[in-house]
């Protein structure tokens, strides 16, 4: 079993493992980027950084790199996918796609929870393993909730009509809604959203291709077979807006179809004009996750 080469950027607050030890980037040598392949490639945990709840817990933010440009694994809970101490479980995926994914789920902690203690996600993919650590290394605050040039928010989520809101990359599938569904029927999956519709880009040029101020895009995020959405990315039915800087509200639906009974989550993405992982802004995009047993 060998240890992947980690790209810096995807390593918390500059430290690396490097012969089973963890050192910081200063220590270390350059590594090369490991590249990616049609299959066979590792998938590294992403740190994207950490950020305050109301009552002074923290939460990480966690994302992905499949480096694997054809294949979407699926590793179960265990010994090959897990966040120690205090896991395996803390809400990570176990479906990865193909590329980079931005930021797809937090873990919580205490407000007890010290600068020198630390969480760290194992993924072994492919006879490949990586780890990466989760720390409250300072460097590594974030504001998923505002950027800061044009106060720019994320989208406000609901899925179905009675569904709570949603704002920003804070939902848990510990309180994710619960569906049921059969093999033998599609299942129907509406959501709602509402945008400030302020645009952001990494260069602050004016919107030129009549993007919609929203984008959703739903994906397996745990199950034991396929899961086809049709379509992945919804076309929505707008109500409001439609403009840069116009409040814009707006509903979409999809339907899931699944290969076998089980436990399933899935997760919706919502992005507006910044994009997916805010164009490096870590600002602004809502998750959203619903927990399906198919029957």
């Amino acid at each position: 079993m060998s240890v992947v080469r980690l790209a810096p950027q995807l390593v918390c607050g500059a430290f690396l493992l490097i012969g089973g030890a963890w050192v910081s980037a200063q220590q270390a040598p350059v590594l090369p980027y490991e590249p990616p392949k049609q299959f066979g490639a590792s998938i590294t945990g992403a740190f994207e950084g950490w950020f305050d709840s109301a009552d002074g817990s923290h939460n990480f933010l966690v994302g992905y790199f499949n480096r694997n440009l054809k294949q979407a694994m699926d590793v179960p809970i265990g010994p090959n996918n897990r966040i120690e101490p205090g896991g395996p479980d803390l809400g990570q995926p176990t479906h990865f796609e193909p590329h980079r994914r931005t930021g797809v789920f937090i873990v919580q902690v205490p407000k007890t929870f010290a600068p020198d203690q630390k969480l760290t996600w194992t993924l072994t993919v492919n006879g490949q393993t990586t780890q990466i650590p989760l720390r409250l290394h300072r460097d590594y605050n974030v504001n998923p909730f505002s950027d800061v040039a044009i106060g720019n928010t994320p989208p406000v989520v609901k899925l179905g009509a009675s569904g709570p809101s949603i704002q920003g990359p804070v939902a848990l599938l510990t309180t994710a809604p619960a569906m049921t569904a059969s093999l033998d029927a599609p299942l129907t999956l509406t959501a709602s959203v509402e945008d400030d519709g302020k645009f952001a880009s990494g260069t602050m040029a004016p919107v030129r291709d009549g993007r919609s101020p929203v984008n959703l895009h739903w994906l397996k995020y745990r199950g034991p077979g396929t899961v086809t959405f049709d379509p992945a990315d919804p076309q929505l039915q707008v109500s409001k807006g439609g403009g840069v800087d116009e409040p814009f509200s707006a509903a979409g639906t999809t339907t899931a179809k699944f290969s076998a009974p089980g436990e399933y989550a899935l997760m919706l993405l919502a992005t507006d004009f910044s994009g997916e992982g805010g164009n490096g802004e870590v600002c602004c995009w809502t998750n959203a996750y619903v927990k399906v047993s198919v029957k």
